[in-house]
């Protein structure tokens, strides 16, 4: 099977691109906006509508295969390529990507994956977003070529084993949500809330007050409305927020976890991106000091690193150096999906535990490809996306999971 032609279309990703830089230096909210002038490049305003490319290989059969290219909510940050805008792309993808692609054989999609990963052009590599949506629509057409699922290219590629039941979802909810978090709660998700912490005075307090009685109102909920038997771990994003309330003071940090750990129980508690440090290096050195002091008062919080762990050699890095318990593998700044199913393989390899994530600035064509990478490769979870609805997002993946898992028996069955 070959690919004819390539068509493209600019439309809307799943949520917003934001000025973190901005938001950090004091800008205030006024709703859903920011009043103000941006400060990271490309950016009109604070907050800003996202956009994706979608990327449509026409395969020679007349099938025709689906990638979006988006970029993650909060970019330009910790190492991740500048602000994505389609318009800057498109003449890029409508001359050299689409001769580049057309009349390649589409029987197997790694190679060819590698190869638009690792492309130069203009003296440099492909934007991130341009990596992501460009792959997934290979590994699309290479599953319509093949007569199977994604899962199932996947597998065969990298020698993993597909799971037998869905991966878990932490579900991404709006911190100011509260009927969003008992819809999530009803629906008994494996994770959450997520939410987002950006700002000590506003999300954290002074004390670090403000943060631990959000999260015992959430542990509350569950226990008013959830069921009995319902124990899902509680996932909390705080964005670099705790490295700056108490600065270096590794012992103070450790002793507001504790203090944050009790406020879940018997919940088991996830903390992602306490600090967000100056380089890949210092973040590595700041979080494995954290784990050892961790580990030496006996508490049982866990890490996840998410800044400066962007690419495929960063995860590895992280993994190698054992700094985190989790690696959220943010799917749009690896670029190519090639990069995050090895990241998800090589995180499990070494002991270190992974969500196969990315950002509600997504779509739900991403999403989907998402969901069967994480069938094939098995993280231990999934973030919920695209955009921060919950339901959608929940439906999107799970079902995705579910109809793939039906496919595949259905296809083993008859072959038996």
């Amino acid at each position: 099977m070959k690919i004819k032609d390539v068509i493209y279309s600019v439309g809307r990703s799943g949520f917003f691109n934001r000025d973190l830089a901005a938001i950090k230096a004091g800008a205030r909210a006024d709703g859903f906006a920011y009043p103000g002038k941006p400060m990271s490049p490309g950016f009109a305003k604070i907050v800003q509508p996202g956009t994706a490319i979608s990327v449509m290989p026409l395969l020679d059969d007349g099938q025709v295969a689906l990638g979006d290219c988006v970029d993650v909510i909060l970019t330009g940050v910790a190492g991740r390529d500048p602000l994505f805008r389609a318009e800057q792309h498109l003449p890029f993808l409508r001359t050299t990507m689409r001769e580049l692609l057309r009349g390649r054989a589409i029987d197997r999609f790694r190679e060819i994956a590698e190869e638009i990963d690792g492309l130069i052009h203009a003296g440099r590599r492909l934007h991130t977003a341009l990596r992501y949506g460009i792959t997934q629509a290979l590994l699309h057409a290479a599953a319509l070529a093949n007569r199977c699922t994604m899962a199932e290219v996947v597998s065969r590629e990298y020698g993993c084993e597909i799971a037998s039941a869905p991966i878990a979802i932490l579900a991404s909810c709006h911190k100011e949500d509260a009927q969003m978090i008992d819809r999530m709660i009803l629906k008994r998700v494996e994770l959450l809330p997520h939410a987002s912490f950006q700002q000590v005075e506003r999300d954290i307090g002074f004390e670090g007050e403000k943060l631990i009685a959000y999260a015992q109102g959430v542990v509350g909920r569950i226990r008013e409305i959830g069921d009995p038997d319902y124990r899902p771990r509680i996932h909390l994003d705080v964005y670099g927020t705790i490295g700056e309330l108490f600065g270096d003071n590794i012992d103070a940090i450790v002793r507001y976890l504790g203090a944050l750990e009790a406020a879940v129980r018997p919940h088991e508690l996830l903390l992602e991106s306490f600090v967000i440090a100056a380089s890949r290096e210092a973040q590595i050195d700041a979080f494995r000091a954290l784990r050892s002091a961790i580990a030496k008062h006996g508490y049982q919080v866990k890490i996840i690193v998410d800044e400066w762990c962007n690419t495929l050699d960063d995860v590895k890095a992280f993994a190698d150096a054992g700094a985190a318990d989790y690696a959220q593998i943010k799917t749009p700044d690896l670029g190519g999906i090639n990069n995050a199913i090895e990241a998800v393989l090589y995180a499990r390899e070494k002991g270190m535990g992974c969500c196969l994530g990315g950002t509600g600035n997504e779509t739900d064509q991403s999403a989907r490809i998402t969901a069967q990478i994480g069938l094939a490769c098995r993280p231990d979870f999934l973030l919920s996306k695209p955009g921060f609805g919950g339901d959608e997002a929940l439906m999107i993946q799970t079902n995705e999971m579910l109809r793939t898992l039906a496919l595949i028996e259905a296809s083993r069955a008859g072959k038996g």
